[in-house]
């Protein structure tokens, strides 16, 4: 990639759409919210913390995952965890971010769901970016856990704008959670799911058929299966990948083989993201240096991942159409329309 290629990908507006906040929390971070809560934790010091993010397989990453959400106590834990996100995105210049949070983490270690969405919520509408929140069912728990859960948020209901599915793929299809999914349609918000990244390209076609998805997370998968890839790019249904997660976990063994420009040549709503950006090597200009480094990417694709990232958010369309504005303003300067 040029040095002029570098730069335009980096400075170009972008919206954010697949980003786990408590994937965000940096060691230093972890430490000091550590300290000020009186949690033990299993390092000594940032830097061993810091080597511990050298995991080889999902479940080591779930192991440090979860320790560093041990530290997430009270709601100005939640916050700050948040405002730390949102200035790191600025700095990428994010306009806009769909922010993933997985409240059963927190509850099942008696944190209040008043704490964890207040908290995240009030440094979204305080931060320096636009921001909504997205509830996320943990996968490998019980669909009367994700009932129960929705059941306990909605006396929040007005903080956030929709429902996703994360955590283990493989073994938990989507139909798992037809009911929860059922519900939160009823109360008009909006639905995405994880599916087509360690599971089948089955767990995608499942997702949009019986789960109503309005997004597909991942969802890198879906090349195995031509008809379902055609149906997908003839929905223009979105795909939220995550380039830099893929290589970490091995959905891709390096980067040169990653399907992004595949998935783009097929015609799908195709954007960049960074997922767990503090446990995966990168925020959102990581990702896109990485990838732009590694395949034939060039300014059109660029300008073409910028567009799909806005018009594949869950914004108003007057407001989705500004950023949209922005975005081809923006690559009008290097003769792209």
């Amino acid at each position: 990639m040029t040095t002029q290629m570098r730069s335009i990908v980096q400075n170009m507006p972008k919206a954010e759409l697949h980003i786990h906040i408590e994937g965000s929390l940096e060691p230093e971070l972890i430490f000091a919210l550590a300290q000020r809560n009186g949690v033990k934790l299993a390092y000594q010091s940032v830097e061993e913390l810091r080597a511990a993010y050298a995991f080889t397989n999902l479940q080591s990453f779930l192991d440090i995952y979860y320790a560093g959400a041990s530290v997430l106590l009270k709601e100005q834990d939640f916050y700050d965890m948040t405002m730390a996100y949102l200035q790191r995105a600025k700095a990428d210049h994010v306009r806009h971010a769909e922010i993933f949070f997985d409240p059963q983490t927190h509850t099942a270690r008696g944190v209040p769901m008043a704490d964890v969405i207040n908290g995240i919520h009030r440094a979204a509408t305080e931060g320096p970016i636009s921001a909504k929140l997205i509830l996320c069912f943990l996968r490998h728990l019980s669909e009367e856990d994700a009932l129960a859960t929705l059941e306990a948020a909605l006396p929040f209901r007005e903080q956030f704008i929709g429902v996703g599915l994360d955590s283990s793929e493989v073994g938990h299809p989507p139909e798992k959670f037809a009911r929860v999914f059922a519900r939160a349609r009823d109360l008009g918000l909006h639905l995405v799911a994880h599916a087509g990244e360690e599971g089948p390209p089955a767990y995608i076609e499942t997702a949009v058929d019986l789960l109503k998805v309005e997004r597909v997370d991942h969802g890198v998968r879906c090349l195995e299966d031509p008809a379902l890839t055609r149906r997908l790019a003839a929905l223009r249904m979105p795909l939220t990948v995550c380039p830099l997660s893929n290589t970490k976990l091995r959905v891709f063994d390096q980067m040169k083989d990653h399907n992004l420009l595949d998935l783009l040549d097929a015609g799908l709503v195709a954007m960049v993201n960074s997922d767990d950006p503090a446990y995966f090597g990168g925020y959102m200009n990581d990702n896109f240096v990485a990838v732009f480094d590694a395949l034939p990417l060039g300014l059109a694709h660029a300008h073409q991942l910028a567009r799909n990232s806005f018009e594949a958010s869950f914004l108003p369309a007057q407001e989705k159409q500004k950023y949209l504005d922005e975005v081809d303003t923006y690559f009008s300067a290097f003769n792209v329309v």
